[in-house]
């Protein structure tokens, strides 16, 4: 049974800032430990929600493949999945455990 952890010590990132009468909003420092949320699944792979523009982005902590990638918690679960799978790395991890990941970080986040 996987576990949600959440990151007490997390500290959000400036991302959106006002410049004149405009707002500008640039990725946070995605990466392994900026997670608010985290569903670990295999080694040093896990998936993680984390605060990013006016949302909680989801996807992998490590990315080898394609940087930045991870979709609004707001998706379905599937469709997070089917766009974050490029950076599962480990055969070991099934579809099915990324997808119950995503489930159980979207389910704690409506619990806020």
């Amino acid at each position: 049974m996987k576990t949600v952890e959440f990151n007490s010590k997390f500290q959000r990132a400036e991302d959106t800032f006002c410049l004149a009468k405009s707002v500008v909003m640039i990725t946070p420092p995605v990466g392994q430990d900026y997670w608010l949320f985290r569903v670990q699944l295999f080694k040093d792979q896990a998936i993680i929600g984390f605060p990013k523009f006016s949302t909680i982005g989801i996807g992998f902590a490590v990315e080898d493949k394609d940087w930045n990638t991870n979709l609004p918690y707001s998706f379905d679960a599937g469709k997070i999945y089917n766009h974050i799978h490029s950076n599962k790395k480990y055969k070991a991890i099934s579809k099915t455990d990324c997808i119950q990941a995503i489930e159980f970080i979207v389910g704690m986040l409506k619990l806020l």
